[in-house]
């Protein structure tokens, strides 16, 4: 096969890749909110209301961690909501993913790969039409550079996205051989979310306990997105990179045992 024809395959291929994604990701946003007033917009609903209750119930107590202001106190809950309520929602259905369209994949030829991204997708679509407006809306608001605040604060939802890609091909893959996997994550879900400063600030975590937080890969992302956000200051580059390398990290892991256990799938669907 010449260059020239192994090019016009691989384009062809990515189109047909593309277009299937597509496909499946209004598949998904239709199934999910059929009948719903404000559809795509729950994404924004949800991290309102519970950084609306975590203040009533947290804001005077941690008040203090953030100039003694409860607005400071409740725009970083919020911020910390909206990466852990869409890491929890785009894994917890890539999950069931490729069981799910398992009919499907016994009918039709079709890359296995799409399914868990486009679970992901549909959650990056909520995102973008709900609580994204609002952050760069903040972010404009509390920057003293506007513009490249408002630019920087896509980076670190990067590296959001392709951590929860590369959780959610792990998941997919793993629940094809074990169907008690969904029980499990649901608990660890909750570990994720205690283990995050959602609702408290990090600095009140105890110095042992500490050395284990770090290892929470969201941890750099809620950091970075409530640096560029709500500190006025321009982007810090440490707390992007580190967002950056823990979801490069995993999304190569991911897809790597996504890869590697794939070639078993179609015998247990």
């Amino acid at each position: 096969m010449t260059p020239l024809i192994k090019t016009g395959f691989l384009n062809s291929e990515i189109s047909r890749y593309w277009e299937l994604l597509q496909v499946l990701v209004q598949r998904n946003l239709n199934t999910r909110y059929r009948g719903s007033l404000l559809g795509v917009y729950w994404s924004l609903m949800t991290p309102i209301i519970m950084t609306g209750l975590y203040t009533v119930i947290f804001g005077t107590t941690f008040a203090r961690y953030y100039d003694n202001s409860t607005i400071e106190y409740l725009l970083a809950a919020f911020t910390g909501l909206v990466v852990i309520n869409f890491y929890n929602s785009s894994t917890s259905q890539a999950l069931s993913s490729i069981v799910y369209n398992g009919a499907l994949l016994n009918k039709v030829k079709l890359p296995l790969s799409v399914f868990p991204l486009s679970m992901v997708s549909s959650n990056v679509v909520q995102l973008f039409m709900g609580p994204l407006p609002l952050l760069l809306i903040v972010t404009a608001v509390r920057s003293h550079m506007r513009l490249l605040n408002m630019v920087a604060l896509i980076l670190p939802l990067i590296a959001l996205i392709l951590v929860c890609a590369g959780v959610g091909f792990i998941l997919s893959a793993l629940y094809v051989f074990f169907r008690d996997l969904s029980y499990f994550y649901e608990v660890l879900c909750f570990v994720i979310w205690i283990a995050s400063p959602v609702f408290y600030p990090a600095i009140i975590v105890p110095e042992k306990a500490r050395q284990f937080l770090v290892l929470n890969p969201l941890l750099p992302i809620i950091e970075s997105i409530r640096q560029i956000s709500l500190s006025g200051q321009q982007p810090n580059l440490s707390l992007i990179g580190q967002s950056w390398l823990s979801g490069i990290i995993i999304f190569v892991l991911g897809w790597s045992c996504f890869r590697m256990w794939k070639a078993n799938f179609m015998d247990l669907l």
